[in-house]
């Protein structure tokens, strides 16, 4: 091959057009391609042999006739991938050292070709596990809750009168901290009136369920308990609702799973404040089933008191009836007449009720093409269609008093079930 002048044209080489027209046909040929670098490295041509390593290496990144080749066109003065064989060197002369490969500028060869490997997206794998809960304020209050007098007695004693007399708190000996477990039929307002304690304590409040807490890693599931109880500490004086405590603290005596025996008793470490004071902490937990929760969460100074929320009696049902409709337009309602006829009603099933009466009006109203207000007809209706959902639980709950191991903890309940017969 002639020698051409460094700014003139490269001259047509019928072997490298060929090669250049099978590395085409057949692009991920890596020995292919690696061959016409050479041959383009040889002729001088380094830009072009360069481009041809990067391919290569671009679809065999572990290749290392291509990284090689990479190597010596990056390298000036390297040569080919064999270096030819010439006269031996002087015996006293030391052997040339291998260059060192330039990462940084093969980086800048190939930038253009591939986005970064890893990029830094800020994330914290170790971060607080309290920073994951922000407790809320509550606007409800007893005054929002209908009926359900016993059992705002039963708060009222266990929470609110010490906090609002610090005096007598003090003379008696009575901590700001403590538990209680609210349990009964589906539907009947436990959450809610979580709600209105935070409210009536002025406190902050966090919500806790099953599907916030539980992780599939090893140990994240007590790492969030934890969170929790320390953000309400933080926040002190505050409330801590944990909705379907059968499902988080359930017996260990009924699993063999690890996970679950876990964060039971992350649970009650936390409720023993073990890692630090729980005064201004109250534990309110809500359940369908007490009788699947492990009996360590109920002793003493953990969910130390039981309260049967049951269904809304009288007033409450008027009470629902009258938040659900104040949304909407209704004329002659008598809620009297309604909670009579609702007995053993969930406050669930008095909303769903009226859901079905303003149904009832709206299609009357599509089909007379005349708007009209809810009316007792409607609602009258919508309740004759409908059957108390407690009626399942109040079953399940007879053969649990009836037949199980009862230490007084269900006696509310045994005589609900005997003034009603069931």
């Amino acid at each position: 091959m002639t020698d051409q002048a460094p700014n003139d044209a490269p001259q047509r080489d019928p072997l490298l057009d060929a090669l250049r027209r099978a590395v085409q046909a057949a692009p991920d040929d890596v020995a292919l391609r690696v061959h016409l670098g050479q041959l383009l490295l040889d002729a001088g041509r380094t830009e072009e042999a360069t481009a041809e390593a990067a391919a290569a290496l671009a679809t065999a990144p572990a290749d290392s006739s291509a990284a090689a080749l990479m190597l010596a066109a990056l390298q000036p003065g390297t040569g080919s991938l064999a270096e030819p064989e010439t006269a031996a060197a002087p015996t006293t002369q030391a052997a040339r050292p291998v260059p060192e490969f330039d990462w940084h500028a093969a980086e800048q060869q190939v930038d253009h070709i591939a986005e970064a490997a890893f990029v830094d997206d800020g994330a914290t794998p170790d971060a607080d596990p309290s920073s994951a809960w922000s407790p809320e304020s509550s606007s409800v209050t007893f005054a929002d809750v209908g009926g359900m007098e016993h059992v705002k007695a039963r708060l009222t004693a266990s929470f609110l009168a010490p906090l609002a007399n610090p005096e007598l708190r003090a003379l008696y000996g009575k901590s700001l901290r403590g538990g209680l477990l609210l349990y009964g039929p589906p539907g009947c307002g436990k959450t809610y009136i979580a709600r209105a304690v935070a409210g009536e304590l002025g406190a902050r409040f966090i919500s806790v369920g099953i599907a916030d807490v539980l992780d599939p890693y090893l140990g994240v599931s007590e790492q969030n308990i934890r969170g929790v109880f320390e953000a309400a500490r933080a926040a002190a004086p505050c409330v801590v609702f944990i909705d379907e405590i059968d499902a988080l603290g359930q017996r260990r005596s009924q699993t063999r799973s690890s996970s679950v025996r876990g964060m039971v008793n992350q649970l009650l470490t936390e409720l023993d404040g073990v890692d630090g004071g729980n005064d201004g902490v109250f534990v309110l937990a809500a359940t369908n089933q007490p009788w699947d929760v492990d009996p360590a969460l109920r002793r003493p100074g953990r969910l130390d008191r039981t309260v049967l929320v049951l269904p809304p009696d009288a007033p409450a049902r008027q009470a629902v009836f009258r938040s659900e409709l104040s949304r909407r337009p209704v004329e002659g309602i008598d809620l009297a007449t309604l909670a009579a006829r609702t007995e053993g009603f969930s406050g669930a099933d008095i909303a769903y009720a009226c859901e079905v009466a303003a149904e009832r009006a709206l299609m009357d109203s599509v089909a007379t093409g005349t708007p009209r207000l809810i009316g007792m007809a409607d609602l009258t209706a919508a309740v004759s269609e409908l059957r108390p959902s407690t009626g399942p639980w109040l079953d399940t709950a007879r053969s649990v008093v009836t037949f199980g191991e009862d230490d007084g903890t269900y006696a509310e309940l045994r005589a609900y079930l005997k003034k009603r017969k069931r």
